[in-house]
């Protein structure tokens, strides 16, 4: 049995403390006030370490807010009276400014980096570890169980070479690879078959992510480049976000809306 699995059968069979949820908001309130007091008395290496890292979230929040309260629309100039005599022409004109409007590509990496998406589904379940992989046993007597099967779809890049087996810590089957995906562009309504570039998000963490498993809600990178779409200056647009909308390993295809 792994060391850990006791805790979790014992909260499925008896629960939790009545009060566990007023001692966890407790707690997550006194690690801001831990966490600045650990930062004033931090000095050295760990103490500039501790400040960078700090400035980084406050400039990457500073970053969201603006861009979220960035206006984009046209606003009707005040109405100043013009010294000198003004053309014909322009006497019945309404005099606007126009407000700085980002391109779409500005607008789409600066979302990305705020890690804002506008995708059809919000909210997914997430899968258990026991879900997306299957512990292999190896060694002589079949005693090891440090290896795992990925059950899920993945996707790995064309130069892809797998590691020795007896290295390789994560098997990714090769019936459930997939290189391309059906991909809907919700404005055109129709579907297209397109090829995968890479797995940009995983909702279930980091490690699936680099691992590039797909599941429902995943971001993935599309190649669009025979779509035929292009930006405000004219340049062929290659790859695109699309969401995951269905159960790869159940269809046995991969279903998206592309993020337009």
């Amino acid at each position: 049995m792994p060391q850990g699995d006791y805790i979790e059968r014992s909260i499925k069979e008896n629960g939790r403390r009545l009060d566990y949820e007023e001692r966890k908001r407790k707690k997550a309130a006194r690690e801001v006030h831990k966490h600045s007091q650990k930062a004033q008395k931090t000095l050295g290496i760990k103490g500039k370490i501790i400040a960078k890292k700090n400035y980084a979230e406050k400039a990457q929040m500073k970053r969201t807010l603006a861009m979220h309260e960035e206006s984009t629309s046209r606003r009707k100039a005040d109405d100043n009276v013009q010294e000198g005599a003004v053309p014909a022409y322009l006497l019945d004109r309404e005099n606007t400014a126009r407000a700085k409007i980002l391109s779409n590509t500005i607008k789409q990496k600066r979302k990305e980096k705020a890690g804002k998406w506008d995708v059809p589904l919000p909210k997914v379940r997430p899968v258990a570890e026991d879900e997306m992989f299957k512990v292999v046993r190896t060694g002589k007597r079949k005693t090891k169980q440090w290896k795992r099967m990925v059950t899920k779809a993945t996707f790995v890049g064309p130069g892809f070479t797998r590691k020795p087996p007896k290295y390789e810590r994560f098997i990714r089957p090769t019936g459930l690879r997939f290189t391309k995906a059906h991909v809907t562009h919700p404005e055109l309504k129709c579907t297209f078959n397109l090829e995968i570039i890479g797995v940009k998000k995983n909702p279930n963490g980091p490690m699936y992510t680099s691992l590039g498993v797909i599941t429902k809600g995943s971001i993935i990178e599309v190649n669009v480049s025979e779509l035929g779409l292009v930006t405000p200056a004219g340049k062929v647009v290659w790859g695109k976000y699309a969401q995951v909308t269905n159960n790869p390993e159940n269809d046995g295809c991969i279903n998206a809306v592309l993020l337009v």
